[in-house]
């Protein structure tokens, strides 16, 4: 979900979540999280591609351990669509849905649509403390579609 905050105010706020999960705010970590608020549903190379642009020495391996670490504090997530490398986005704590394009690749964020987090109900949990579904939904996209 990309961000409609004002420049700065995303960089503090990240500065702000950063803290609270007992990390030091560094210009490497913010860059990651800018790069993956504002590409959604990014791959690793994507995201360490929008972070050389800020910081050109940035190595694809201190990407993905960043990536790693902000996914264990939650402040991102991170997915594995079928037949694809993980994704990462900054839309967490809402456990939405993902719907893939079986023609273009693109991924749409779906909204729960009935009930509480997290949306799904199993019949029998099997005693586990069941904390969330996860629902794929592929098909073609609008544009995809129209091309026949």
């Amino acid at each position: 979900m990309a961000s409609t905050a004002a420049p700065g105010s995303s960089t503090d706020r990240w500065s702000a979540e950063l803290r609270a999960h007992g990390r030091r705010v560094t210009k490497q970590r913010l860059a990651v999280l800018d790069a993956v608020e504002h590409s959604p549903h990014a791959v690793a190379d994507d995201v360490a591609a929008a972070v050389r642009t800020q910081l050109p020495g940035i190595s694809l391996q201190s990407v993905y351990v960043i990536l790693s670490d902000l996914t264990d504090t939650g402040m991102i997530r991170r997915f594995e669509p079928p037949n694809s490398p993980a994704r990462y986005e900054t839309r967490v704590n809402d456990n939405h849905h993902h719907a893939v394009c079986t023609g273009c690749g693109k991924i749409e964020d779906v909204d729960c649509a009935v009930g509480h987090s997290p949306c799904l109900t199993p019949s029998d949990s099997h005693g586990m403390s069941i904390q969330i579904a996860e629902v794929l939904y592929r098909g073609l996209c609008a544009d995809c579609a129209a091309k026949g």
